[in-house]
């Protein structure tokens, strides 16, 4: 998930980043980079490499601390965006804490932080992209979103739903149990984590039970890889549906790997 904030976006090629050049990581500090990333729930390669910077400029004891004053603002209920408008995401709160330090000098901050040049979209007319708005009326948020709130909605919303036409969910997290079934292999996880959203939005309910199916032959390699590390995690993208069968959402797995596996292979992608 890309972190908010004071984190950085994918931007396509362009002029390279104005400042201090980023330093080489040696194979400790990639590591440390790889663990703070995990533990942020970083896994794109933008934020991940903002990190390997704040390791490689700062130092991974320092950035260690950094990771840990983050996870005391999370305990105690996360770190607010500026207009309020929602909780930062721990890789937000993390950025955020490193471009305030004090400790962080104007080079290191520079580096750490480095300016891209802006590129206004275009649009088949030569103007700048604007956000279309959405046809049809809006529906003011609920103040309370109450049990009569949500059945009002559901019958206004079923009269004429509309069509999905890709839907793809990613979990991740360190397995339990996992059950051979054939050629596939089906693990359970349970999601406690209550997401940082958007003003307005109802909290989801807790305990979310998600059920994975996945081929046995790439979950060879996730296996392998979660048992030789602890702290990795596994990481699985495909389909879900709803299943009464499973009492949850069933994941149907079209990728399969792990936290580690896969900042490894974008680190080594040009």
């Amino acid at each position: 998930m890309p972190a908010d904030g004071d984190g950085p976006t994918d931007a396509p090629p362009g002029p390279g980043p104005v400042g201090p050049a980023r330093p080489r990581l040696g194979p400790e500090e990639w590591r440390a980079t790889q663990d703070i990333a995990v533990q942020l729930g970083e896994t794109e390669r933008g934020p991940l490499g903002q990190v390997g910077r704040v390791v490689g400029r700062r130092g991974a004891e320092r950035a260690r601390a950094f990771l840990a004053r983050t996870q005391e603002i999370e305990a105690a209920g996360g770190l607010m965006l500026p207009d309020g408008s929602r909780r930062r995401t721990p890789g937000g709160t993390f950025f955020h804490l490193v471009r305030t330090s004090d400790e962080v000098s104007r080079e290191d901050r520079t580096s750490i932080f480095p300016p891209l040049s802006k590129r206004p979209k275009k649009t088949a007319g030569g103007n700048a992209s604007a956000t279309p708005a959405l046809a049809g009326a809006t529906v003011p948020t609920p103040a309370a979103w109450t049990n009569d709130i949500y059945r009002e909605m559901m019958a206004a919303l079923q009269q004429e739903p509309g069509r999905a036409t890709t839907v793809k969910i990613t979990v991740i997290g360190r397995p339990g149990t996992a059950v051979e079934q054939g050629q596939a292999i089906v693990v359970a996880l349970v999601s406690e984590k209550v997401p940082a959203l958007a003003k307005g939005l109802p909290e989801p309910p807790a305990g979310t039970r998600y059920t994975v199916f996945v081929a046995r032959k790439p979950w060879n390699k996730v296996a392998e890889a979660l048992a030789a590390d602890p702290e990795n995690a596994a990481l699985s993208e495909g389909d879900a549906a709803l299943d009464p069968r499973v009492e949850g959402s069933a994941v149907y797995a079209t990728s399969a790997t792990t936290t580690r596996l896969q900042a490894a292979t974008r680190a080594a992608t040009p």
